[in-house]
């Protein structure tokens, strides 16, 4: 990463000292050094084009490349230090760069489709209007809104000195998983807009991107399967890291006090969790208590009640009954960490939702991105029942999680609604949901433009039906659109502000909706002018 433009180069490897010159050990791990560009026999300079993507990314090659010890970070004390030093900066970086990144695309998908959907019409009706686009541009919303307060979150943790290793791994994961399915539904509302590249096209080089981040700063299939639950389930555990530090005393009678201390009160924990885990079943999680929150959200602090002890009783049932075989079960460790990172999900939202002031026309977009997380929970740990190698264990678990069956729903079709409804149209909620996205109306920013000209192009709306009544009643016969308005204006159907606010109105539609072409000498000059690529591998 930025290699090409590198000052200094950031290397790991494997420190080995076969003539034992600084301990009497021969292989001491991993080392981080930090080295000049400059340094003799290093070769650095070329790129890779990721996905067509300009970003400044290359290899980094050497030969005979002499490291001092001064060049170590943190010197000869860190030496074989460098995976957790990897780990901790990771933690840190991933918590910043991708999730904002991934949310700020969000917000653009949120701004474009919004507009586009309102602007593009199909028999006379904005595509908004129908459901079919009601259904991809709910998800649009309801999903920004939830990468947004992750992203801020997490960042946040990270602005207190913090190094949320979990957090980060969740935040990285979800954000750009989240943020490519963004990205497909605004492909599938713009149509052939998105798919035809050129100078107007403001989608298409996102979703060819969309790949990328979910690759990089730790593979999002590793993050899933083996960092979320994995290192969570010591982190975040209140017994389990204690645990594995007492069984590490020097001391045997205080290890054997201090371990059988955390014993019994691991157990005491694990069984509070499925009594609160069956009780909270039974009533739909009606019996918990919202800390804080009014009546609209008192019902989502008390779904993440209850499937924190679901959480807690399933998490701490696999460890016990699977040991280190759960390394290995990546499958349920994924679906596991998918309830633990939802949950934060969902903190990360009302947490928002609450620092914002509980604005009651964000409601929407609140409601249906928690909706959406309780069902994934439900499917999460659904997967984890179906799934679990030992049978009878796993029917004792859901008795205890689902003592009545699953009742959790996807987001409904009039919430969906209403979440387009405020995606349509300028409104508080929409500007709060695109704050932070650059939506300048400059000439080559067409989202920018669409943003800023939504509102006068609703405002032509009664003007467009007015003609187009007056059309259905023989009142105009004339065919071409220009032609028509004109007969409006003259027969007095429409004032001369009206046909003027229309002819400026059809002509920034016009703008909008159209896509690239180009003559084809364009490419084949192009192509004529380039020499082929030598071809140089680095793998």
């Amino acid at each position: 990463t930025l290699a090409p433009v590198a000052t200094v180069v950031g290397l790991a490897f494997q420190l080995y000292d076969p003539d034992q010159l600084l301990s009497p050990q021969t292989e001491r791990g991993i080392t981080l050094a930090l080295i000049p560009r400059a340094t003799p026999g290093l070769e650095i300079g070329r790129r890779h084009l990721p996905l067509n993507v300009p970003f400044q990314n290359g290899p980094v090659r050497g030969k005979d490349v002499f490291i001092p010890i001064s060049y170590l970070i943190g010197g000869e004390s860190m030496i074989g230090q460098g995976w957790r030093m990897l780990i901790e900066s990771l933690s840190v970086g991933r918590s910043i760069s991708l999730p904002s990144s991934s949310a700020g695309g969000c917000r653009m998908g949120v701004a474009a489709s919004g507009a586009y959907a309102r602007i593009r019409k199909q028999f006379q009706m904005p595509i908004g209007r129908f459901e079919g686009i009601e259904e991809a541009l709910a998800r649009i919303g309801g999903h920004t809104y939830a990468v947004t307060a992750l992203a801020r979150m997490t960042a946040a943790a990270v602005d207190q000195g913090e190094k949320p290793a979990v957090p980060s791994a969740i935040a990285k994961y979800h954000a750009t998983e989240t943020a490519a399915a963004v990205v497909k539904d605004v492909m599938d509302i713009h149509g052939g807009k998105a798919i035809i590249l050129g100078p107007s096209n403001y989608v298409g080089r996102a979703y060819q991107a969309a790949p990328i981040s979910i690759t990089v700063e730790g593979a999002n299939i590793l993050t899933r399967s083996m960092i979320i639950f994995g290192q969570g389930a010591i982190r975040c555990h209140p017994f389990v890291l204690k645990e594995m530090q007492a069984a590490q005393l020097t001391d045997p009678r205080e290890r054997s006090r201090v371990f059988d201390q955390l014993l019994f009160g691991h157990i005491g924990f694990a069984i509070s969790n499925g009594v609160r885990a069956l009780a909270l079943g039974l009533t739909h999680a009606n019996a918990a208590r919202a800390p804080i929150g009014d009546a609209s959200t008192a019902k989502f602090y008390k779904k993440i009640t209850r499937y924190s002890a679901v959480l807690a009783l399933c998490a701490d049932t696999s460890m016990a009954v699977l040991g280190g075989k759960l390394k290995v079960k990546e499958k349920l460790s994924g679906r596991i960490g998918d309830v633990l990172s939802n949950l934060y999900i969902m903190s990360a939202m009302l947490k928002r939702y609450e620092d914002q002031g509980r604005p009651r026309m964000d409601y929407p977009f609140l409601a249906w991105a928690m909706y959406d997380c309780v069902y994934k929970m439900q499917t999460a740990i659904d997967g984890v029942l179906r799934n679990f190698p030992l049978r009878p264990v796993a029917w004792l678990l859901r008795a205890l999680v689902f003592p009545i069956g699953m009742h959790e729903k996807t987001p409904g079709d009039r919430l969906g609604h209403r979440v387009c409804t405020l995606m349509l149209s300028p409104n508080e909620a929409r500007d709060r949901l695109v704050e932070g996205a650059y939506l300048g109306a400059n000439a080559n920013n067409p989202v920018g433009r669409m943003h800023h000209a939504l509102g006068k192009i609703i405002s032509a709306e009664p003007i467009e039906r007015k003609l187009m009544k007056a059309l259905k009643a023989g009142q105009i016969k004339a065919h071409e659109a220009a032609s028509q308005v004109a007969e409006a204006l003259s027969s007095g159907i429409l004032s001369g502000d009206e046909a003027n606010l229309l002819g400026e109105v059809r002509a920034l539609v016009h703008e909008f909706i159209s896509v690239d072409d180009f003559d084809s000498s364009e490419f084949q000059s192009r192509q004529a002018a380039e020499p082929s690529p030598r071809l140089k591998s680095v793998a």
